[in-house]
């Protein structure tokens, strides 16, 4: 049997037609060699939402019964490449509220790839990476994430520089010479035939140990079985914790305590104390209540609540106060109030490292005419 399976990650609507347009241009390419494939997705999260981890795949064979052999499975489980088309979903994946926190290379054949875009290198990527237990490469592309919106494309030929990367990684699956020629036909466009060519020539791979990568254990937790389900739909309330210890008034809000919503967010406020006017506008805006009011009266965001929708830096009124920066430059979720509580000049110090200059971000286009904008100043 000679199958070859390619699992996308992605993030929920904003990579969607990228991922789409990657899947099916394997598939293309296959044909050109006189093979068989097809295209899908798997929902991780239904509907799919903004910057919810999700996946698609594309699986080639020679023959349509050895395909069908290989589909007949949930979704493939030992993937020959693995992309991923953002670098922070490299710390691990929650796609579902049972489903725990899921590593990148999971679904990893061994021996096989995990391929990247990303601006990090690829010892920095390592370290963020859960521990496989056994060797694979890792491959990188020099790229931002590619985000746009529900209604829009960033076509910024990310996809086709994949297709061109996947060619040198994994031949077996589809050659350059295919790869090249699918484009051509598609995507009717020789500027693209030109980026998959020059991505395949530059990407570079890795090898990783069985044991190199993150030695965190990724949160997981037992699901019931059908002997332990109750009749309809039962979802649990969950109480509020109370008064905080210390202050007169406020209260700190319950949270479910295996619903971990970090892993969608690719970047992350940090919060200046020392200049918070306590306004409470972060606190009232924030749409998952990730803020938590301090003893002292200033306002927190819990790292493990807080998906990254930047809200609260759009109302607060102190400059810099509150910060979104990419989760690049972090590697824990530990409280920033604890940290500036415990050493002022410390968090000041780390504080200006994170905001000093942060990486690239989007969260989809902001306004009509955006990405327009975006061409004309990198051109310049």
């Amino acid at each position: 049997m000679s199958t070859g399976s390619v699992e996308v990650v992605y993030r929920g609507i904003f990579q969607k037609t990228l991922a789409k347009n990657i899947c099916r241009g394997i598939v293309f390419a296959a044909i050109k060699e006189g093979k068989i494939g097809i295209a899908f997705g798997r929902y991780s999260d239904s509907p799919e939402r903004n910057g919810i981890p999700a996946k698609q795949f594309a699986v080639v064979s020679d023959t349509e019964e050895e395909l069908q052999e290989y589909l007949s499975r949930y979704e493939p489980d030992n993937n020959d490449v693995t992309m991923v088309a953002d670098d922070t979903l490299c710390k691990g994946v929650e796609s579902w509220a049972w489903y725990g926190l899921q590593p990148i290379n999971k679904l990893l054949a061994k021996d096989g790839t995990l391929l990247v875009t990303s601006t990090q290198s690829a010892n920095k990527l390592i370290k963020t990476i859960h521990r496989k237990g056994s060797p694979y490469d890792l491959a990188t592309i020099k790229a931002q994430a590619s985000f746009s919106g529900l209604w829009v494309y960033k076509d910024d030929h990310t996809d086709v520089r994949l297709l061109g990367a996947l060619a040198k990684v994994a031949p077996h699956i589809v050659s350059l010479d295919s790869v090249l020629e699918a484009i051509k036909d598609q995507w009717k466009d020789d500027k693209k035939v030109a980026s998959a060519k020059k991505a395949h020539d530059e990407t570079e791979s890795t090898s990783v140990g069985a044991e190199q990568g993150s030695d965190a254990e990724p949160f997981s937790f037992d699901m019931p079985g059908y002997t332990k389900m109750e009749e309809g739909l039962v979802i649990r309330g969950i109480a509020a914790k109370g008064d905080i210890p210390g202050r007169d008034g406020g209260f700190v809000p319950g949270r479910n305590p295996t619903f971990k919503k970090y892993s969608t967010r690719t970047m992350r406020p940090v919060i200046n104390f020392s200049t918070c006017t306590k306004c409470t506008l972060c606190w009232l805006n924030c749409p998952d209540t990730c803020f938590d009011i301090t003893p002292d009266g200033f306002y927190e965001a819990n790292m493990e609540a807080c998906c990254g929708c930047g809200v609260c830096e759009a109302v607060c009124p102190v400059k810099e106060c509150v910060t979104m920066v990419n989760e690049e430059a972090f590697e824990d979720n530990d409280s920033q109030w604890e940290l500036w509580t415990k050493d002022k000049d410390g968090y000041s110090a780390w504080l200006a490292e994170k905001i000093a200059n942060p990486p690239a971000r989007s969260h989809g286009f902001h306004h009509i005419g955006q990405y327009a904008e975006e061409i004309a100043n990198e051109s310049s």
